[in-house]
């Protein structure tokens, strides 16, 4: 069994920061891409940010030059870094990752429950 738990969600007032984490438990054998997406309500779900296994990052244009993904791969963890909040970044954010939970076993794509951040104007 594996689980995403979000953390680090919350209220922040235009042009402040929020770091979101999301750290994966359970029978792991390896993770490859980790992801961020949000839900904004009347939206539907879309892509924030990814990192791969070994470093390289992708971005959404509406967030670029503001959010920053990282990993640590030791604590199977994943974080967002949001700079610069407006209130159209007001969302769900859901972590993502593709992971093999034995040498055998195929890959498979797990969600967390999400995390609300909320940007007031």
């Amino acid at each position: 069994q594996v689980q995403l738990v979000e953390s680090g969600g919350g209220l922040v007032q235009y042009g402040g920061s929020l770091r979101l984490s999301c750290a994966a438990s359970g029978s792991i054998f390896r993770i490859n891409a980790m992801n961020w997406y949000r839900q904004a309500p009347g939206k539907q779900r879309e892509s924030v940010a990814s990192i791969t296994n070994i470093g390289s990052t992708n971005y959404a244009d509406t967030v670029k030059g503001r959010f920053t993904i990282s990993r640590d791969n030791a604590k199977n963890t994943v974080y967002l870094q949001m700079n610069s909040l407006k209130p159209e970044d007001t969302a769900v954010y859901y972590c993502n990752a593709d992971i093999r939970t034995g040498i055998l076993n195929p890959w498979s794509n797990y969600w967390g429950q999400g995390t609300q951040v909320t940007v007031s104007s």
